[in-house]
């Protein structure tokens, strides 16, 4: 049935390309919607971006007709409407102060209610405040569901799956370091490419394995480890350091815990990558959004704008090396590269390993972004926890790190561990699991 939708900024802001992903109903864009979109149009990075997309868009719409009026898009049978006249009456008798982006939203979507009852009327939002006002009002509202999964990440994903073979096949996995599997014991024990095993014998012994291409390969680290020393304290550790050095798997995934080791391990392996002459320098990133303001309220240079957001990687510098002179002179001779997110886009990485911190509060367009600006012997590193979402709008089914988990799953280009033994500190691990 064909309804009537109202568009939120942050469903435009979120998705440039959401305006025109509604076929078959008609979208209405208050006119303080457009207000919004203006305000935002010089804001740095991909916010910046879709605001001044969409205004270009409905640019290019006016040539179709008058968007007061409502303009049809014929191929995909969607109509796009702009509504200059926001009674705000409805809001008023409420009692909503209208001064207010979102109730002056609610109230646009009353009258289009009261006004045509021919078709529903829904708030396409965002905002999960703005959805709950509505719905405390009557109003039909949802989430934006583009990019969205479609449930929940399963909660065995990443972790370590525990299979049993004959023993002669497990005496070949540990000595020649691979065993076939059949298509039947793939899906018998639901494994996907890269995916973590251990391998256990009838006579007990067990062997640590990486399942690829219908094979089972015995998981070993690579590389010299020349610059500190790494030493795996659990087998998910193991499987996160041999996903970390192998050169064919240029996209890791690593969720878990706090103190779970993600970004030790990770660090620790970027480093050695470096000494060892495998990449020319180490880009780290990280989205600023949870922070609330603006890079430039901050004083300094680019590097001193990112220190509170990079304590964490410095910590790990500081626990490695003991000091910091060691970071500092990378630093310095432009081997560490620190950059938020919103200054990636357009760049290329060749011979670059590649570090995104705290990757569940990107969204799935900023990581797009991120790894598609990898070229040739490069490696990105995902870290994050999908269950400690900071950023507004999104989600653990909508952040952008539990997307590129379930959307590239069963790639060879991908391996994804999900780290679950804290390993900071006892007391750590107690507040993780208990608070």
């Amino acid at each position: 049935m064909r309804k009537s939708l109202i568009l939120d900024t942050s469903v435009l802001l979120y998705d440039k390309e959401s305006i025109h992903s509604f076929p078959g109903n008609d979208v209405i864009l208050p006119f303080t919607v457009l207000d919004e979109l203006d305000r935002k149009k010089e804001a740095p990075g991909l916010l910046g971006e879709s605001a001044r997309y969409v205004n270009r868009y409905l640019d290019n719409l006016r040539s179709l007709g008058r968007l007061d009026e409502g303009v049809s898009i014929e191929d995909i049978d969607q109509t796009i409407k702009i509504l200059t006249q926001e009674k705000t009456e409805p809001a008023k008798e409420l009692g909503l102060d209208v001064g207010r982006g979102d109730n002056r939203i609610i109230s646009v979507a009353l009258c289009v209610k009261s006004e045509d009852t021919s078709k529903p009327v829904k708030v396409i939002t965002k905002d999960i405040n703005l959805r709950v006002k509505c719905d405390a009002l009557g109003i039909s509202a949802e989430d934006y569901y583009k990019d969205h999964l479609t449930a929940e990440l399963a909660e065995d994903e990443g972790t370590v799956i525990s299979i049993m073979l004959e023993d002669d096949r497990v005496t070949a996995l540990h000595d020649k370091g691979s065993t076939d599997i059949t298509d039947e014991e793939k899906a018998k024990f639901e494994l996907y490419e890269n995916c973590s095993v251990v391998v256990t014998g009838n006579a007990g012994g067990s062997v640590l394995a990486t399942y690829r291409k219908r094979c089972l390969e015995k998981s070993v680290p690579r590389g010299k480890f020349s610059a500190a020393k790494v030493n795996p304290r659990n087998k998910e550790q193991h499987f996160a350091l041999s996903a970390l050095t192998d050169p064919d798997i240029p996209l890791v995934c690593l969720t878990g815990i706090a103190g779970s080791g993600k970004t030790f391990l990770t660090l620790l392996t970027a480093l050695n990558a470096l000494n060892e002459g495998l990449c020319d320098r180490i880009v780290v990133t990280r989205s600023i959004q949870p922070v609330g303001r603006d890079l430039g309220f901050l004083p300094g240079d680019l590097q001193e704008k990112m220190a509170p957001w990079m304590a964490p990687l410095v910590d790990n510098f500081r626990h490695a090396f003991k000091d910091l002179s060691y970071f500092n002179n990378m630093i310095d001779r432009g081997q560490i590269e620190i950059a938020p997110l919103s200054f990636i886009r357009g760049r290329t990485f060749n011979n670059a390993f590649v570090i995104v911190d705290e990757a569940q509060n990107a969204t799935i367009h900023e990581l797009k972004t991120i790894v598609t600006r990898l070229g040739e012997n490069s490696k990105v590193v995902l870290m994050g926890d999908t269950d400690q979402v900071d950023t507004p709008y999104i989600n653990s089914r909508s952040n952008g790190l539990s997307i590129v988990i379930d959307k590239l799953r069963n790639s060879d280009l991908t391996c994804h561990v999900h780290l679950s033994k804290g390993e900071r500190s006892r007391l750590a691990t107690l507040a993780s699991k208990s608070l």
